[in-house]
């Protein structure tokens, strides 16, 4: 049977056992891996799964239950379990499907590289990266380099008369040198994470940078305690947006717990920013054709010139706040619908990195950070951080062992980007620079 007809089936079983309406959901996937450390295979491996998920509804009442067995001649006990579990759990008035199903979206996603990679294949691309690692003047050591491949089968089918399913691809590299001696070392590292392999990183690129970045770390210094403009680059700006979208998730909105829970149709960001979150980009690593309840993504424009136009919703959560879903539930086998964002970005701004920092005196630029010292509900801001201190609009000595402070909403108001935004993994930002922050140190 098809992954389609496979779910149909089961759904038909829920209905027969007496579930008012149903999904089910098939995720089965398979992957290849291999890490290589020094000359050596540390590690390879071949996995293959298979999971099938069904939700029941009895009224307002919601069960979930799940198997790894495909066959139909098992679905009347697991629907018969499910319906079961279902007249005994409390009520939920917020909770049931859609009430009628999306079209799908006549887009061209471009999510499945049919290429396979061999085991074999893995194993060069690693070493590659790797020994251009080594290769780097200071580096001592390796922590290894990984490469993998996957394939995912996702399908879905509810009784509302959805039907849907996709597969997606993926492959990846990276790369994590030593310098350094003793006490004194320092890493760092390089990946590429992709969905066609015709996209990935050089290999010996990616282990070159990974090399230069921890010897440009080693000999650290503590600066002292200060308020000062803080630049963040690109790999660590998008866990600024990670703070946004937390704030802006429905489930946090309606349950008070967000620190933009008033902020609705309000400037959050300076005037010209913008933030988008897309489901449907093409070779997105966070694209898909419909969400986890069978709802139509779209490109959305969720910071427009800097105003908040948008929660992210689910089903669940658009009730709660007497909207409708924006089409980002995401789920797994085993669990209920959550919002969730896909493809979200700050787009970029019009100055380069180095003009964006000409006219700092003193400043720090982040390249790692420490921990998760965020309050969801306040905003309040605390994190550890590593990088290299701006003297002058330029970049000077490593620091390492600081904690930077704000509050986000604060933080978010005086951000500026500049114009590098690369697509790398998922939730992406340009270097960003935010002034007047604390940098507690010595």
């Amino acid at each position: 049977m098809s992954p389609l007809e496979t779910l149909h089936a089961l759904v038909a079983a829920a209905r027969a056992a007496g579930a008012d309406s149903a999904d089910a959901l098939l995720a089965r996937s398979a992957s290849l891996s291999v890490a290589r450390r020094l000359g050596r295979i540390e590690h390879l491996e071949r996995a293959e799964s298979f999971d099938m998920g069904l939700r029941v509804f009895i009224g307002q009442h919601q069960a979930i239950v799940s198997t790894s067995d495909p066959s139909p001649r098992a679905f009347a006990a697991l629907a018969e379990r499910a319906v079961a579990m279902a007249r005994v759990v409390p009520e939920d008035p917020f909770t049931g499907l859609p009430a009628a199903p999306d079209g799908l979206v006549a887009a061209d996603f471009d999510l499945f590289d049919a290429t396979e990679p061999t085991a074999e294949e893995l194993i060069a691309r690693a070493a590659t990266a790797e020994e251009a690692a080594l290769a780097v003047a200071g580096v001592t050591n390796s922590e290894g380099a990984e490469a993998g491949w996957s394939r995912t089968d996702i399908a879905l089918v509810a009784s509302n008369g959805f039907a849907g399913h996709y597969q997606r691809s993926g492959h990846s590299l990276s790369a994590t040198a030593l310098a350094g001696s003793g006490t004194g070392m320092e890493r760092d590292y390089d990946y590429s994470s992709v969905v066609h392999l015709a996209d990935l990183g050089d290999a010996a690129t990616l282990g070159r940078h990974a090399g230069e970045r921890a010897v440009a770390r080693l000999n650290p210094t503590r600066p002292k305690t200060a308020r000062l403009p803080v630049v963040f680059d690109p790999r660590v700006a998008g866990s600024l947006l990670g703070h946004l979208a937390g704030a802006i998730n429905g489930a946090a909105v309606a349950r008070g717990t967000s620190f933009l829970r008033d902020r609705l149709g309000q400037r959050v960001m300076p005037a010209g920013t913008m933030v988008y979150d897309d489901p449907t980009r093409r070779r997105g690593l966070r694209s898909r054709p419909f969400d986890g309840e069978g709802m139509a993504g779209q490109k959305r424009a969720i910071i427009e010139d800097g105003v908040l136009t948008t929660w992210v919703l689910d089903w669940r959560s658009a009730r709660q706040l007497g909207l409708a879903s924006t089409g980002h539930a995401s789920r797994g086998t085993s669990s209920a619908p959550s919002p969730s964002t896909t493809n979200l970005w700050l787009a970029a701004g019009t100055m380069t990195p180095k003009a964006l920092m000409a006219d700092i005196r003193e400043g720090l630029y982040v390249t790692e950070m420490i921990g998760m010292g965020v309050n969801g509900i306040t905003g309040d801001y605390s994190r550890g951080a590593a990088g290299f201190m701006i003297r002058d609009g330029q970049l000077a000595e490593a620091v390492s062992e600081v904690t930077i402070a704000g509050n986000l909403k604060d933080m978010l108001l005086r951000l500026h980007a500049a114009d590098d935004l690369e697509f790398k993994r998922g939730t992406d930002a340009p270097t960003l620079r935010i002034d007047d922050m604390t940098l507690a140190g010595a």
